[in-house]
């Protein structure tokens, strides 16, 4: 009802502003000249006359040079029969009298009262409005859910069984309260789920609110921060009397580290306004009665900026760690995406979730939806593995951009440096399988070559970091030994590799020669970042042995690709040229090319000892290079 009335209001303003333009601005016509009556006879006896109206008892002359004039004569005399005008020679016009400017008249005298009362109208509802806004402006802002039949539960969250363990214990205190309290159990005051971004931390808080069948409060932690001292306190205040009129409800603080965050930074890091806020929100989880049915959930992925005082027992009784998926739950996620949309029979969930090691529930959903807009693109019925691997692609390198067009020269050194990659993960024992190799550019990359390990991986070995830096620097290496040149392509390789060796060195202790020992305290600062809040716990002289280390780790793992190129031209040039001509070498035609160089000929003469010994398969050839590159014992973590 506001709505419509304000909207009438501004209606009614609308026309009156409309009126008032017409009358001012809307052309008028050149006013007459007033003359006597007698002057109008001579004229038309003159001939000078073209049209004469007659409004009662005036007359508007029309002259044949275009000039207007008024006269007036007696109501009861005929300019025919009376004053003798020939109607053959003048043309006469009969209107009836009326005032036609009455209505514009009435508005013109009207408007200016209207608009003025309207006016005053408009000032008052805004002082009312705002001092309305000013009494809310420390209410809480909280979304609120309430159970229906939309609601969400444990089953549209695959995976993650030991946390919904933890919290269907939860769910059970706000149905059945009383089995807990009755024994003397304590009332779970808060639970943090913390996890890296998109593992399903909100949607685990609304599964517990919609298996409970309770009110779920939903509100961000910037939400309680404002400019003004003690508006976030208030609004903190506000949330839980809210909820204590509603309980048993959950009250669920997203990214609860814009407002948690350590008391105390200094230097710019704290905010009095922020600080109030988070003592706020510890005086109301401690201020719980016994028998209040309100639990607090929270979510971040930053548990290390909180402040320990909201992390003792008492306040977040319980922690809940989710994790990046492995694969069983990756099916499972892909499997409750993949609902409602047409997948192909041929289909196999588990090798997609075997290709998608590392990615997290967000990332699933978003892999399906692009298989299915790649799908409904190509205009196909349904969604294939073809779209599905197309789409892990583009979720991980971006998509494809073909009409990025290369130079001759360029894709032949692009070509070189992806089998480069290939032929250095192929021959070492400890790099994942390539599953494809490609010179389409993705993304910001000319070309690519994807080899995703066939299993989830927790720990990692020396020789296993040792080897991937080999193959992270073997497509500048093939560069190197094919055109003698090298190029900006390999930027990114280059940067990597030396963050992996540095971290080696610094966090892993994997050097000999430092032996196992981490440098480098790294203590989260608010004010200035993660880089910059590291502390050096080491002398300049350790500081310079870590840098001959992780250059010396770097060199000797780009010698043992450069023996492996040497040795093997002749693969690279087949693999490269293999590229030039298709673009795309999928990983079975890719196994393929070396596994036919294995089969000797029927009837071949028998070799010699030295002759075999000289001809060793891929995986005794890497071990050899491996001997010849490094020692026994640095091979072994």
């Amino acid at each position: 009802m506001k709505k419509r009335s304000k909207s009438f209001i501004y209606l009614i303003a609308i026309v009156l502003l409309i009126a008032a333009a017409y009358t001012f601005f809307a052309p008028q016509a050149p006013e007459a000249k007033n003359v006597d009556l007698s002057q109008v006879l001579q004229e038309v006896k003159n001939n000078e006359v073209d049209k004469i109206t007659v409004e009662g008892s005036k007359l508007t002359v029309d002259l044949k040079n275009g000039q207007k004039q008024a006269s007036e004569k007696n109501a009861d005399e005929s300019l025919v029969k009376d004053l003798g005008v020939d109607p053959e020679k003048v043309k006469i016009e009969y209107k009836n009298p009326e005032d036609r400017t009455f209505i514009l008249n009435l508005i013109s005298t009207i408007l200016p009262f209207l608009l003025i009362v309207g006016f005053f109208y408009f000032i008052m509802r805004q002082a009312q409005s705002g001092s309305n806004q000013a009494l809310s402006f420390g209410k809480s802002r909280a979304r609120v859910f309430g159970p229906d039949k939309k609601r969400v539960t444990f089953t549209d969250v695959a995976g993650s069984i030991e946390v919904k363990q933890e919290l269907k214990e939860v769910v059970e205190f706000l149905k059945s309260p009383q089995k807990f309290i009755s024994i003397g159990a304590r009332i779970p005051k808060g639970v943090l789920m913390v996890g890296p971004p998109g593992t399903g931390k909100t949607l685990l808080a609304k599964a517990v609110a919609g298996e409970a069948g309770v009110p779920f409060f939903s509100i961000s932690g910037s939400e309680f921060v404002e400019m003004f001292v003690g508006v976030g306190a208030s609004r903190v205040r506000d949330l839980f009397q809210k909820a204590k009129r509603n309980a048993p409800c959950i009250i669920f603080i997203d990214e609860i580290d814009a407002v948690g965050r350590q008391r105390g930074a200094g230097l710019g890091g704290s905010h009095d306004e922020r600080e109030q806020t988070l003592n706020q929100i510890l005086v109301e989880m401690d201020g719980f009665e016994t028998d209040t049915n309100v639990i607090l959930m929270a979510a971040t992925n930053r548990p290390d900026v909180l402040d320990p005082a909201l992390l003792r027992p008492g306040r977040f009784d319980r922690r809940v760690v989710l994790e990046l998926p492995d694969i069983k739950d990756r099916k499972a996620i892909l499997e409750v995406h993949s609902k409602g949309k047409p997948l192909s029979s041929k289909v196999d969930l588990e090798k997609i979730a075997q290709r998608t090691s590392g990615f997290s529930g967000a990332d699933l959903s978003n892999l399906i939806n692009e298989a299915a807009i790649l799908t409904a693109r190509e205009n196909k019925k349904q969604i294939s593995t073809e779209e599905l691997t197309q789409a892990i692609e583009k979720v991980i390198l971006g998509p494809e951009r073909k009409s990025k067009i290369l130079s001759k020269k360029e894709k032949e050194i692009t070509a070189y440096h992806e089998a480069g990659h290939a032929l250095v993960a192929k021959l070492l024992p400890n790099c994942d399988p390539v599953h494809k190799v490609s010179i389409i550019s993705r993304g910001v990359a000319a070309g690519y070559t994807w080899n995703p390990p066939q299993e989830d991986q927790h720990l990692y070995s020396r020789s296993k970091f040792l080897d991937d830096l080999s193959m992270m620097l073997g497509g500048r290496t093939a560069e190197e030994e094919t055109f003698k040149e090298i190029t900006t392509g390999a930027e990114s390789d280059l940067r990597k590799a030396t963050k992996l060796a540095r971290k080696m060195v610094t966090e892993f202790g994997m050097s000999e020669k430092l032996g196992p020992l981490t440098f480098g305290h790294k203590e989260e600062l608010v004010f200035l970042g993660r880089e910059l809040g590291e502390q050096r716990n080491y002398s300049e002289k350790v500081a310079s042995e870590i840098d001959e280390e992780v250059s010396n780790i770097v060199s000797k793992a780009h010698t043992k690709a450069q023996e492996i190129i040497i040795k093997n031209k002749d693969k690279l040039k087949e693999i490269a040229q293999k590229l030039i001509a298709e673009e795309t070498i999928e990983g079975e035609e890719f196994n393929g090319l070396f596994e036919k160089n294995k089969k000797a000929p029927k009837g071949s003469p028998k070799k010699s000892l030295k002759e075999k010994a000289q001809e060793k398969p891929a995986s005794e050839e890497s071990e050899s290079i491996q001997k010849l590159s490094f020692k026994p014992e640095e091979l072994n973590p």
